[in-house]
């Protein structure tokens, strides 16, 4: 496989990109040949012109030529019989009308000089009579050369200056070619020759053929772009299919992925559920071994919240994401000021090794509306903050202050968990993917985080995803953390 330069490997080629090039290069051609054709027709016209002109002055100096000798060879002779003027007579016709035996030549005649008037003679007889009878009488040729006549007065001053041929070119394609006629030195007029030479047939031969070689061309230059286009296509089918593979291959080990990070997640969330389970079936075993007759109603209160919550957590070990109306229903109405003092009074405060380093302080709206929300989910939210705040105080002693508020003209509850503590890592609370870097998975400040850094995660997840409220995490300036989860009501 050839491999493309460094700077070209970033440009993603489609086969719309090479259809493009092809037709471009087509118009290309198109235009290019019609540019030629035109140039071509315009060099043969500009060729056949000069050549028809070189083709009739050359024949009329030729014609000149001829008269010229023959007059100079038969004026030697002082007397001339009959004989000797019939042979002159058609030496004269011979040269004259051997040049209208030619398909282009229309006229030839000499225009002889008589002073003030043009003399035209176009046979033997009268080129005989005027040179050796010296008879100059104007034949009935004259009306016949009316136009060559006042052609070659406007040219005449011309011609006797330059002593060259003149040519003069109608708009009918006619050439009047005016030949000075000089015999022995003498000039006595102009040699006139009338030519309409024909090469339409050459120019339509050029150009057919032209036209059979640029077709041919063509053919093979679009034949040679259709290879190329079909070769193309098709190595771009090839790339898009191997992509399409490429990216086959990748969605599956990307599905594997996410399916491996679920069910990590997964274990992780039943490990952390699990060490909670275990703590509150010791607090079940310890209001069993205390039961009695005076305290059975508040034990039986107590276990009842306690399996309840066991049970839930069991019920969640099921399935990855469990049926939206486990978590939240109308049904459901969950008291959140109860549930905090429960899990304060019941949870929190039974640690008898902690009792003495933190206590509480509930600041609770007796307003607050009961929510929709499965009680234990609650759980699952409020302990994990809860129990971040007592281990990243940091402090001698520990205070804990819960604050909730009902905001009855904006139809919503905020809870507040606030610490005396020292507050939380600046970097912490830095937005990464729009989200509280403390609240993402496996982010911790503890030096033993191999199981940390979950519980914040977990409290974040299923308070937005699962029961759509708001939570948000900042420091206090007196010192500790303030955490608020807003809850709207529908």
């Amino acid at each position: 496989m050839i491999k493309l330069p460094e700077k070209y490997r970033k440009y993603h080629f489609e086969l719309k990109h090479f259809l493009v090039g092809f037709t471009m290069l087509i118009c290309f051609q198109l235009v290019i040949s019609i540019v030629h054709r035109i140039s071509l027709r315009r060099f043969v016209t500009e060729t056949r012109s000069w050549y028809r002109q070189d083709f009739a002055e050359r024949l009329a100096n030729l014609t000149a030529t001829s008269l010229e000798l023959l007059l100079e060879t038969t004026l030697q002779h002082q007397n001339m019989d009959e004989e000797n003027r019939r042979v002159v007579t058609k030496a004269f016709n011979i040269i004259l009308t051997q040049q209208l035996l030619r398909q282009n030549v229309e006229a030839v005649c000499l225009l002889m000089n008589d002073g003030d008037r043009v003399i035209t003679m176009d046979n033997g007889q009268a080129l005989y009579s005027h040179f050796f009878e010296q008879n100059s009488a104007v034949q009935d040729t004259v009306n016949r050369y009316q136009n060559e006549v006042a052609l070659y007065r406007e040219i005449q001053h011309r011609i006797q200056t330059s002593e060259q041929t003149q040519s003069v070119l109608n708009e009918e394609d006619v050439i009047h070619v005016f030949v000075p006629f000089v015999p022995k030195g003498e000039n006595l007029g102009v040699l006139y020759l009338k030519s309409r030479p024909e090469f339409g047939f050459l120019t339509k031969e050029i150009i057919a053929n032209f036209n059979r070689s640029n077709l041919l061309f063509t053919i093979v230059i679009f034949f040679g772009l259709w290879t190329m286009f079909l070769i193309s296509s098709r190595t771009v089918q090839e790339r898009n299919e191997a992509q399409r593979m490429l990216y086959t291959e990748r969605e599956e080990k990307l599905k594997e992925r996410i399916h491996f990070q679920k069910e990590a997640l997964f274990a992780k969330r039943i490990y952390h559920t699990h060490h909670k389970a275990e703590k509150v079936m010791g607090f079940i075993k310890q209001d069993l071994e205390s039961l009695s007759d005076k305290n059975i109603k508040e034990i039986k209160y107590r276990i009842t919240k306690y399996a309840s919550f066991i049970s839930r957590v069991i019920y969640d070990m099921k399935w990855f994401d469990p049926p939206l109306q486990t978590i939240r229903n109308p049904y459901f109405r969950t008291d959140l000021n109860e549930v905090i003092r429960f899990m304060i009074n019941h949870l929190f405060m039974r640690v008898a090794s902690k009792v003495n380093n933190y206590q509480f302080d509930l600041d609770l709206d007796d307003s607050l509306p009961p929510l929709p929300v499965n009680e234990y989910v609650i759980w699952e939210i409020i302990e994990p903050l809860i129990q971040n705040a007592i281990d990243h105080a940091n402090v001698e002693k520990i205070v804990i202050h819960i604050e909730t508020r009902h905001q009855h003209e904006k139809s919503k509850s905020i809870l507040i968990i606030e610490d005396n503590g020292e507050g939380v890592d600046p970097e912490l609370l830095e937005m990464s993917r729009g989200i509280r870097r403390m609240f993402l998975d496996n982010v911790s400040t503890k030096s033993d985080n191999g199981n940390s850094g979950y519980g914040c995660y977990i409290a974040y997840e299923i308070a937005t995803q699962r029961c759509g409220w708001k939570v948000d995490a900042e420091n206090i300036e007196n010192g500790g953390c303030r955490v608020t989860l807003t809850m709207h009501h529908s």
